[in-house]
């Protein structure tokens, strides 16, 4: 498998955390950012940024907007999510609109798959 890391995707990266979405502010500041196991935003993972990432935990978060909910493009995330899953990660994927009306539910989720990981063996 190929190194994780793809230098040609750390100006994107960039800019993608400097333009973060309104629920990528609000997951991030009102939660991630002082999760007591670190996350990380826009990582980069072989050819594809992941929105949030927890290298202990081994667990990728990604936020999906309505353009996710296409044909062509859920057939691309499915591709993305074999891609990481190669490396040994869980990608969750959470629906912009849990974000806003489900802010404490999706935060209650996220930290019982970060939990549900470290219990395991090799986590």
């Amino acid at each position: 498998m190929r190194s994780k890391h793809n230098k040609q995707l750390i100006p994107q990266a960039k800019q993608l955390r400097a333009e973060m979405t309104k629920e990528e502010r609000h997951l991030w500041y009102d939660y991630l950012r002082g999760y007591p196991v670190r996350f990380i935003r826009q990582k980069i993972l072989g050819q594809y940024i992941a929105d949030f990432y927890c290298a202990k935990a081994k667990l990728i978060i990604e936020l999906d907007g309505s353009q996710h909910y296409t044909e062509d493009a859920m057939i691309k995330d499915a591709e993305r999510t074999r891609f990481l899953e190669g490396y040994d990660l869980r990608v969750i994927r959470i629906p912009n609109t849990e974000v806003c009306r489900n802010f404490d539910g999706v935060c209650a989720y996220i930290d019982a798959a970060v939990k549900q990981s470290l219990s395991q063996p090799d986590g």
